[in-house]
C-alpha cells in the first residue's frame, strides 16, 4: 500500500519540475524512503534529466524525447503502476538506491558528489 501511495506521489513531483513548479533539486529531496525500484528509476531519470540541461539546451529534439520520456514515468507512477521492466532494468546496473542527506561537513559533500557523479 506504502508503494502506490509512495509512486504516486513521486509522479506528482515529477509532473512538478516538467511544469516548473519545482527545480529537479527540490523535487528529489522529497522523494520518500524506498526501495521501490520504479521510484528509485524515476530518481535517477530526474538526476539525468538535471545533468542534460546543456544538452537539452542545444537540441529540441533530444529535449522532447527527454520530456516525453519524464511524461510516461509521471504518468505511470501518478497511476500507482510499478515502471515497465525494461525502463528500470536500464537504471539498474549503474545506480544504487536514492541519495539520502548528506553527512555533515565536507567529507559529506564529496562523498555525496562523487556518488552523484558516478565514482
Amino acid at each position: 500500500m506504502d508503494d502506490i501511495k509512495n509512486r504516486k506521489y513521486v509522479g506528482r513531483l515529477v509532473y512538478a519540475v516538467l511544469t516548473e513548479r519545482k527545480t529537479v533539486r527540490e523535487a528529489i529531496l522529497l522523494f520518500p524512503e524506498s526501495s521501490d525500484k520504479s521510484i528509485e528509476c524515476a530518481y535517477h531519470a530526474l538526476v539525468h534529466y538535471e545533468a542534460d540541461e546543456d544538452l537539452r539546451y542545444q537540441d529540441y529534439d533530444y529535449r522532447e524525447v527527454q520530456d516525453d520520456y519524464l511524461e510516461f514515468i509521471a504518468e505511470t507512477l501518478s497511476q500507482g503502476k510499478s515502471l515497465p521492466r525494461n525502463i528500470i532494468a536500464d537504471y539498474e546496473p549503474y545506480y544504487k538506491g536514492v541519495s539520502r542527506k548528506w553527512e555533515k561537513g565536507s567529507k559529506g559533500f564529496f562523498k555525496e558528489f562523487m556518488r552523484f557523479i558516478n565514482i
